[in-house]
């Protein structure tokens, strides 16, 4: 299925946006996609979804020369994503190729160019059949990245196993040894199948055009760098979405229509704790447990998103919380009632809280999380962490932990260090973004450099 646009005159190149199926993967696209379409009206943007997606992004604001186009739901859909998480991972890499490949032979104008997530593997196979540039985005950080680079080395060495990663002595070059403790981490709870598929996607990259990640040239320096050297064609560190709330591109799930906002509203400024532990995974019942008991306990305002548990936690929030199944958290993340977020550690959500000014309360829950925890506390030092003890069978974040934690935390005096760091992060993020900053720069590159036809014929003739 296409939707139709009025016949465009005077196009530079129709640019084919294939993102990853799952939230933070879509949502990246779709706002880098509007970057570029605000810089360059003469290209056209396709983005391809499932038809799943388009009933998800319904209402989306996109810019006037970007349409969507859709392919069958060849994969399960987003609510199994948790019940089995590689299992979604192989569909998307397999299944959605051969829908995807007929569109492209029926899009029109013809394509001139693809954007794709690392994720998905098979368009940078696609493009060299079709012999056209393509762009591959990364919407973890650089840093991870390189793990994963490192790791995939140690593959090639025959030490994919968790045990071979602890307490390892020797020096491996290039990498931490608090880089080395992640992989470790990420080894022993992920599924191993998982992370051979993962190392499968970034084994291509090198193929591509160019490598789009999702940071800020100031925030990873060194990581950034590490790639540009690691790799023949241009690193682009592009910071989206631009942290602009009023104008917000992030996915809108049209029938959740919540009056979270006017409840901020209410309350007093950085009094409020902004709780979200991801959009697929959720935490244990015991785990659960011990955070509603915390929260009742504490005294402390808060606002908790948190999907298929909302009616059970409304009745114990009592008038210093609200819980609800979503919200657009760009918007909550830069209320000026809102002064800490407590967070699973996704990317895009840390990436959100650095741009919005926001110290944040460390919880990693799955794969690139583990790191950017750590990215937080040791490198950036805006945050601050839950830390697990074991509670039975169970290794988890005690009551007692998150009372303590959260008081002081929540406390703007004495977390008045903390906040001033964070001023200064988002001071980077801020210029980055600005005209002339490195993030506006690099998108002004990858438009005029690999994804215009006449500026990739340019550089290939140099």
């Amino acid at each position: 299925m296409e939707f139709a646009v009025a016949e465009n005159l005077g196009l530079t190149g129709h640019v084919v946006a294939m993102p990853y199926p799952s939230q933070g993967h879509v949502n990246s696209m779709i706002n880098l996609c509007n970057q570029l379409a605000s810089l360059q009206t003469s290209i056209l943007i396709t983005i391809v979804v499932t038809q799943e997606w388009l009933g998800l992004i319904a209402s989306h604001q996109k810019h006037t020369n970007i349409r969507f186009a859709t392919i069958p739901n060849v994969i399960p859909l987003q609510s199994q994503i948790a019940s089995d998480i590689t299992a979604f991972f192989q569909a998307a890499v397999t299944n959605l190729q051969p829908p995807f490949c007929c569109l492209l032979h029926r899009l029109h104008p013809a394509v001139t160019a693809l954007l794709a997530d690392v994720e998905l593997q098979f368009p940078v196979a696609l493009a060299r059949l079709m012999d056209i540039p393509v762009a591959l985005l990364w919407t973890m950080s650089a840093s991870f990245f390189l793990s994963l680079d490192h790791l995939q080395n140690l593959v090639r060495n025959g030490a994919l196993k968790a045990d071979l990663l602890d307490d390892r002595e020797e020096h491996i070059p290039g990498i931490s040894p608090a880089q080395l403790a992640d992989l470790g981490t990420v080894l022993r709870e992920n599924d191993l199948r998982f992370l051979q598929l993962e190392l499968e996607c970034i084994s291509v990259v090198s193929k591509a055009d160019c490598l789009i990640v999702n940071s800020v040239q100031g925030l990873e320096a060194e990581a950034i760098g590490s790639l540009r050297a690691m790799f023949h064609f241009p690193i682009y560190p592009i910071a989206f979405p631009y942290f602009k709330p009023q104008a917000s591109h992030s996915v809108s799930y049209s029938d959740h229509n919540f009056d979270y906002l006017n409840w901020l509203d209410s309350q007093p400024a950085m009094s409020v704790l902004y709780i979200s532990l991801g959009s697929f995974l959720s935490v244990s019942c015991a785990q659960m447990n011990e955070i509603v008991s915390a929260l009742e306990t504490s005294g402390v305002r808060y606002l908790w998103v948190v999907r298929g548990e909302v009616f059970w936690l409304k009745e114990k929030c009592g008038d210093r919380g609200l819980v609800v199944p979503w919200c657009d958290q760009l918007k909550v993340l830069s209320h000026p009632s809102v002064g800490g977020f407590w967070t699973h550690c996704g990317w895009n959500s840390t990436l959100e809280a650095v741009f919005a000014g926001i110290p944040m309360l460390t919880f990693p829950l799955f794969f690139d999380q583990v790191p950017n925890s750590r990215q937080i506390l040791e490198v950036w030092k805006n945050g601050w962490e839950l830390k697990r003890s074991m509670l039975g069978s169970e290794e988890l974040i005690s009551e007692k932990e998150i009372l303590e934690v959260i008081g002081e935390f929540m406390d703007v005096e004495k977390g008045k260090e903390l906040r001033e760091r964070v001023l200064e992060l988002k001071g980077i993020c801020d210029q980055a973004v600005a005209e002339g900053g490195s993030s506006n720069m690099n998108l002004n590159a990858l438009i005029k450099d690999v994804l215009c036809v006449q500026g990739h014929s340019a550089s290939k003739e140099g």
